[in-house]
């Protein structure tokens, strides 16, 4: 069974830590991870590389004209690579193993608050997945066709990494309710109208597409859907819903009926 990737804390910073056991000596897999001609087999844009501490790094996606750059932190052949990226870190360390090799691969988030930062992380333990499936099928010399389902592999490292989970923070009259679930890169456009059933479960006091949306319950509390997107971090949403005093009662139904819907929402986002 191929091992799953782990969210860990580096530092104050989340991290995910995932482990290959690749049938390739250490020579051959530093290649595979620092030559630009090798990264195009399984990386998930060009690169371009100035293979020194200190160096340059390029990243260009498809149908993109100005790449993104980071710096070459570590490069000691065979076995540690490292870069920064936007403001997250990439670590590659390479160790024999028998007639072959293990890979560490380290991706540590850099930007923003800590917890903003874990939203992501289903999403891009999903990712890394399948990149090293395809940098595995690219060193066995066998093709890799990406997966046509990212929804189900997302949402399974979310319940893993506990990300579906909401919290209840305590205010001066009631508690509040919170939920912030990542939906990648889905323009907001496209995750509006699918509140249409939400508006009309109460009162709309507050509407601003396509970010924010406020909701009056019949039962008593205040409904928040705000979302936001960026090139860098992609499209998240923060669902909070407040309980008055004395109604405490409400809510462990309330965060698994919430968990639940935001669950479908990020489905019917995806066409799933």
């Amino acid at each position: 069974m191929t091992p799953r990737a782990r969210l860990e804390t580096v530092g104050e910073r989340p991290a995910l830590r995932i482990e290959r056991r690749l049938a390739h000596r250490p020579e051959r897999v530093w290649r595979a991870v620092t030559e630009p001609s090798e990264l195009a087999k399984w990386f998930p844009a060009a690169v371009v590389v100035d293979l020194r501490p200190g160096g340059t790094i390029e990243f260009t996606f498809e149908g993109e004209e100005t790449p993104t750059t980071g710096k070459v932190l570590e490069a000691d052949e065979p076995r540690v690579f490292a870069f920064s990226w936007n403001e997250d870190v990439l670590r590659w360390e390479i160790i024999p193993d028998g007639d072959g090799s293990r890979l560490l691969f380290t991706h540590t988030f850099g930007r923003g608050e800590p917890a903003i930062a874990r939203i992501a992380a289903g999403r891009t333990a999903a990712g890394w997945d399948s990149c090293l499936v395809a940098l595995t099928a690219s060193l066995d010399g066998e093709e890799y066709e990406q997966p046509k389902d990212w929804v189900g592999p997302i949402e399974a490292y979310v319940e893993e990494f506990g990300l579906a989970d909401g919290e209840v923070l305590e205010t001066g009259d009631g508690k509040v309710i919170r939920f912030r679930r990542d939906l990648v890169w889905k323009p907001l456009d496209e995750v509006w109208p699918l509140l249409t059933a939400e508006k009309a479960e109460g009162t709309i006091i507050r509407e601003e597409p396509p970010r924010l949306l406020e909701i009056s319950l019949p039962q008593g509390g205040v409904v928040r859907w705000e979302f936001t997107h960026s090139d860098l971090d992609g499209t998240m949403v923060e669902v909070t819903r407040t309980v008055p005093a004395g109604h405490d009662d409400v809510v462990p139904e309330a965060l698994r009926g919430w968990r639940e819907k935001l669950k479908e929402f990020f489905a019917a986002a995806h066409g799933s």
